[in-house]
């Protein structure tokens, strides 16, 4: 239950307007959407699905162009290396199909080690490279970050509240952060705000959380969340960005609140 009168435990602040990294390549124009990339988790689905097409088909053709050396080596070489990458590609496939299932149907099929803190990060990774030769990446990976967090809240992991930490972006309109502060403060909670990805990091490793929810934008936490969700449960809220990165953000308060109370929250 929330903890009325208890000070919120801010870490951090270090304020620095300069752009991230990840948006080297904004032209300084309005972001389409006043900054709102939601998008339907199918749309992470069918390009993830063209991403693992693309990789089996590049490694058939590398199979392709090495079997004649391998020939030379050992003879079998050619049967045995296409039935294992048929084998391998079908296993991959079995594997993408359990996760579509566990997200759309009422059972989790695949644990968090073979699904959003195993495998899934590393698709949603590559995923997000191919999105971007598309001009779809925001979009896809605004997707991916919400099929991650609809399977990590299925695990109903819960934590004290000395064991949550909340990270916060630099880039959040006053009264956003406001807002979210006045969240960590009813649930006694620490909180860190934090001008780029490696000092969040660095926060994890000083701070051992047993739980983060976190809340970036999609680049940034696609990014954090392949860095960081292997190690530690984590739950990622994307921002909306009117005035566009890196300024004056804002987030959906109420999931962000539901969000704090789902971990720490035990009645």
């Amino acid at each position: 239950m929330p903890q009325d009168g208890r000070s919120p435990q801010l870490i951090h602040i270090d304020v620095d307007r300069r752009l991230g990294h990840e948006w080297d390549d904004w032209d300084g124009k309005p972001l389409p959407n006043a900054g709102d990339y939601s998008a339907p988790p199918r749309r992470f689905f069918w390009y993830a699905a063209l991403t693992i097409a693309l990789a089996i088909g590049a490694t058939f053709l590398a199979a392709f162009f090495l079997v004649p050396r391998l020939e030379q080596l050992w003879a079998p070489s050619r049967a045995v290396l296409f039935i294992g990458l048929g084998a391998l590609s079908a296993l991959v496939w079995v594997w993408f199909g359990l996760l579509i299932a566990s997200f759309y149907g009422p059972v989790l099929f695949l644990p968090e080690r073979l699904a959003e803190r195993g495998p899934f990060l590393k698709l949603m990774q590559w995923t997000s490279h191919v999105a971007r030769r598309f001009g779809q990446r925001d979009w896809v990976e605004h997707a991916a970050v919400d099929v991650f967090d609809s399977l990590a809240l299925r695990r109903g992991r819960k934590v004290g509240q000395g064991e949550l930490l909340v990270l916060i972006p630099r880039c959040l309109s006053k009264e956003t952060l406001d807002e979210v502060l006045g969240v960590v403060e009813r649930y006694g909670v620490k909180a860190f705000v934090a001008t780029r990805g490696q000092l969040a990091r660095r926060a994890i490793r000083e701070h051992r959380p047993r739980a983060v929810v976190a809340v970036a934008c999609e680049r940034d936490m696609v990014t954090g969340l392949h860095d960081v969700a292997g190690k530690i449960p984590v739950l990622g809220l994307t921002m909306q960005l009117p005035e566009g990165p890196c300024k004056d953000a804002v987030v959906d308060l109420e999931l962000f609140e539901s969000w704090v109370r789902n971990f720490v929250d035990r009645t």
